[in-house]
């Protein structure tokens, strides 16, 4: 077919229309993708102010960034979670729990949110969902903190005498939070309840280990009861006597010193 000046100006005239509309909806939707990823930055910034501020004890704050990231975005799990930490302080549990089972439907992947949620359930004294919420959140590999998760879970699972698990959860927390007192210990104790004493000794072991490095971990009447079940077990009278005064003079009123004395007295 053969094409006319006028033709071949219609056609170029056209192909620009044409590529200005094309042009204008691209910029559009990039603008309108800029602004949901400015909202969701800020929605960001309200709740770590929000989480900082809870940290301290600044509830009102906190609330103030919390009422401000749901204006712009009442779904966004990480503000219903946060929201969910508040209204638990405020002494509000069944409100809390809204929130935070509200934050896990927005996002079941919000692993942040079911370590909250746990944490909530396992105040309130229901171990088992507690459990399950930290074994959920445990399979995030990317997830910062995921040593104390495996510690919280080895707290519920211990809670439920699910004595194995608990076993098992706590290695993973001394595998991943190098340096901290708290897994070692649980675990040592844990296997003594299981009658495992070489493997309860050996992490004790770590656990003195460390504390003698570091002057400022010190002794607790658990960390007391658990070295002198284990140093009776070996019948190590002198490590066993020596923990025993430590025990006697500086937790007098604890369970465990209760618990040793029942201990010596039935000769077990």
């Amino acid at each position: 077919m053969t094409t006319t000046p006028a033709n071949r100006r219609f056609s170029l005239l056209a192909l620009m229309l044409i590529t200005l509309l094309v042009t204008g909806c691209v910029t559009t939707t990039n603008s309108r993708f800029t602004r949901e990823a400015d909202r969701q930055e800020v929605v960001d910034d309200y709740v770590k102010l929000a989480t900082a501020y809870i940290g301290q004890g600044n509830l009102d704050r906190a609330r103030h960034h919390l009422d401000r990231a749901l204006k712009l975005d009442a779904d966004d799990p990480g503000a219903r979670a946060a929201l969910g930490l508040v209204l638990n302080a405020e002494g509000e549990p069944e409100l809390a729990e809204k929130n935070f089972r509200r934050a896990i439907s927005e996002d079941p992947g919000y692993t942040r949110g079911r370590v909250y949620y746990g944490a909530f359930l396992f105040g309130q004294g229901r171990m088992a969902d507690a459990r399950d919420q930290f074994r959920a959140a445990s399979r995030d590999t990317a997830y910062e903190d995921r040593g104390s998760v495996f510690f919280n879970l080895g707290m519920a699972q211990e809670r439920l005498d699910e004595l194995d698990s608990a076993a098992t959860s706590y290695q993973r927390a001394v595998e991943l939070m190098r340096g901290d007192a708290r897994p070692l210990l649980a675990l040592a104790r844990v296997f003594v309840e299981l009658g495992q004493y070489e493997n309860a000794a050996r992490y004790y072991s770590r656990l003195t280990s460390m504390m003698e490095r570091n002057p400022r971990l010190v002794h607790s009447a658990e960390s007391l009861f658990t070295g002198i079940r284990i140093a009776r077990y070996f019948n190590n009278q002198d490590q066993e006597g020596s923990l025993a005064l430590q025990l006697r003079n500086n937790f007098p009123e604890s369970v465990e010193y209760r618990q040793y004395k029942v201990l010596i007295s039935n000769g077990e």
